[in-house]
């Protein structure tokens, strides 16, 4: 967060995936940037719901930020409508 601040990104954190569903709905983003291990909503779950509705981030970007590197992962990802 601090790293895109300082270039001049406005950014907005979520502590969980339902959080970050509800932002989702609230606020147009140009860009998410999905943990996919949160808690309560995990972020493929997340990123399930904030595509199948049909609001302002439908459309957006969801770049997953993960730790996880075993084979399948990306195609976990991309599955539950990550676009990288």
């Amino acid at each position: 967060e601090a790293m895109l601040g300082h270039r001049g990104i406005a950014t907005e954190s979520a502590e969980n995936g339902l959080e970050a569903v509800r932002a989702a709905e609230a606020s147009k983003f140009d860009a998410i940037l999905m943990d996919c291990n949160m808690p309560v909503m995990d972020g493929w779950q997340a990123t399930g719901a904030i595509k199948r509705n049909p609001g302002i981030n439908q459309t957006t970007p969801i770049i997953a930020v993960t730790a996880n590197a075993m084979k399948g992962d990306k195609e976990k990802c991309l599955s539950a409508g990550m676009d990288d």
